[in-house]
């Protein structure tokens, strides 16, 4: 059974940094699209960082230039590097990872639990 643990959240300071780890375990054979979404109270979950498996990367506006994603593929982990924290970066981070697995065919889709991050001004 695969799963995806997420790591790395907590209480901040704003102007600081975080590192969040994801890491799929579990029977995998490659990874796909890779990324980050986060939801804040109240609010509809959206992206913050996207990898693809040929390298390409897209980020949200709003964390442009703050932000990188990052993945291992040796570790199925991906990691999202986030610098500057403001208050309004204050959500529950979600991992999320196309895989391709033994006896299935195509991409299967899995959220992580999520980890929540916690920026104070």
């Amino acid at each position: 059974q695969v799963q995806l643990v997420e790591s790395g959240g907590g209480l901040m300071q704003a102007g600081g940094s975080l590192r969040l780890s994801c890491a799929a375990s579990g029977n995998i054979l490659s990874s796909t699209v890779l990324a980050w979404y986060r939801q804040a109270p109240g609010k509809q979950r959206e992206l913050v960082a996207q990898s693809a498996s040929g390298g390409n990367t897209n980020y949200a506006d709003a964390v442009k230039g703050r932000c990188t994603i990052s993945r291992d593929r040796s570790k199925n982990t991906v990691y999202l590097q986030m610098n500057s924290l403001k208050p309004e970066d204050t959500a529950v981070y979600y991992c999320y990872a196309g895989l391709m697995v033994p006896g299935t065919i195509g991409i299967r889709f899995y959220w992580g639990q999520g980890t929540q991050v916690t920026v104070s001004s």
